[in-house]
């Protein structure tokens, strides 16, 4: 399904308004894509008509209320040993909370919604069959920076020492989006680590460019860990992410069994002219720039392009290196991050394997996920036949 094929959604060049962006949203969420599909049809209908702006404090009082109102029948059912129906509304309220931090906490309110997601989507993952543990480890920040890590780790059910994907997302879809992907490789018998991308949720670290080493210590908890099987990890990086996925794969091929770009760029993404060209794509709803400029840690737009341009690989001379073994998964029409990219990888150092889908940012099809695990379940389950 393309992401560009409603009348809404075709805004292209300038922000959208009020009512092009309600339409964006009740276009994303009939059809139970990012970032609507945490919410139900009839929820979701009713609170997008409830907006009255898109300011943080406007956008934030809609989507705060109703993720309260579901934490606190979430509080009395697990008050009153239902922790089925506790967990149900936990993830309903992590969901109402996650569209009131979007696209990033900018905003004090938004913050507030930014934690209050954190919280009861880790409440509502204790509940499940492969349940959620909240894991902290050290990490040698610089000054300003943070001092830990945090992920997500979910375990298949009866595996000795299954193999692990570590993955990340973008610049709005955080660890506790992870759940779709986390689940498809549960059933496939891999552990999932689902931690924040650099500069985003609780990273520790802001998109510079060496941002990179935020995941290390990761993979490096993962290979101590006797019950897994970890000497080499998968690593899945999602929009924005997949820069980083490919990055690593490049740089320390020796910790990583294979990597998948799903959506990322890696030189043209970070040129001017394509930050001029996408600063209002029309597959994104709003705020784009401002969240990407949270990312980078940067507030002015000079700050941002050169921001942005710090970050290609070309310029840091890195794609004619071996790498891991890759995939590189994308939309045909994607207007956030140039298809020449992932073009552009295929022609330097170690050879990649390509699928492009249908649509817009990231391909979003039904087959796209499952092409994924099952690539990147293959490549961790059996290292030797992939190196």
């Amino acid at each position: 399904m393309s992401e560009n094929a409603d009348v809404a959604g075709n805004v292209q060049g300038r922000p959208k308004t009020l009512a092009e962006a309600k339409q964006w949203m009740k276009d994303k969420l009939a059809a139970k894509v990012h970032p609507m599909n945490l919410v139900s049809q009839e929820d979701g209908e009713r609170l997008i008509d409830a907006l009255q702006g898109l300011d943080g404090a406007s956008w934030a009082a809609v989507w705060g209320k109703a993720g309260d109102q579901a934490r606190t029948l979430a509080d009395r059912a697990r008050e009153n040993g239902d922790q089925g129906a506790a967990a149900t509304l936990y993830m309903k309220a992590s969901g109402f909370y996650f569209m009131g931090r979007f696209p990033c906490p900018n905003h004090p309110d938004k913050e507030r919604c930014a934690r209050a997601e954190r919280e009861t989507y880790v409440l509502a993952g204790a509940c499940w069959d492969n349940p959620v543990q909240r894991i902290c480890i050290p990490f040698a920040g610089r000054s300003g920076e943070g001092s830990e890590i945090v992920f997500l780790l979910r375990r298949p059910q009866g595996i000795a020492r299954p193999p692990v994907v570590v993955m990340w997302g973008g610049v709005d879809a955080w660890k506790e989006q992870m759940t779709a992907a986390c689940n498809a490789f549960l059933a496939a018998g891999v552990v999932t680590i689902a931690m924040d991308n650099a500069g985003t949720g609780e990273s520790p670290v802001k998109g510079v460019q060496d941002a990179e080493r935020q995941f290390l210590p990761v993979f490096e908890w993962a290979a101590r860990q006797a019950d897994l099987d970890a000497d080499k990890v998968g690593i899945l990086g999602r929009s924005f992410g997949g820069y980083w996925a490919t990055k690593l794969a490049h740089l320390h091929p020796e910790r990583i069994a294979a990597a998948v770009n799903w959506g990322g760029g890696a030189h043209y993404m970070f040129q001017p002219e394509w930050v001029e060209s996408s600063r209002y794509p029309d597959s994104y709803l709003m705020e784009l720039v401002e969240t990407r400029q949270r990312m980078l840690g940067v507030s002015t737009d000079g700050e941002y392009i050169e921001g942005f341009r710090r970050l290609s690989l070309v310029d840091q001379g890195l794609l004619d290196r071996p790498s891991a073994p890759m995939l590189l998964v994308n939309g045909k029409e994607d207007r956030q991050c140039p298809i020449a990219d992932l073009h552009l990888l295929t022609e330097h150092g170690s050879p990649k394997a390509v699928r492009l889908f249908p649509g817009g940012h990231m391909g979003n099809t039904p087959q796209t996920l499952p092409t994924i695990v099952q690539w990147l379940s293959a490549h961790v389950k059996n290292r030797a036949g992939a190196a």
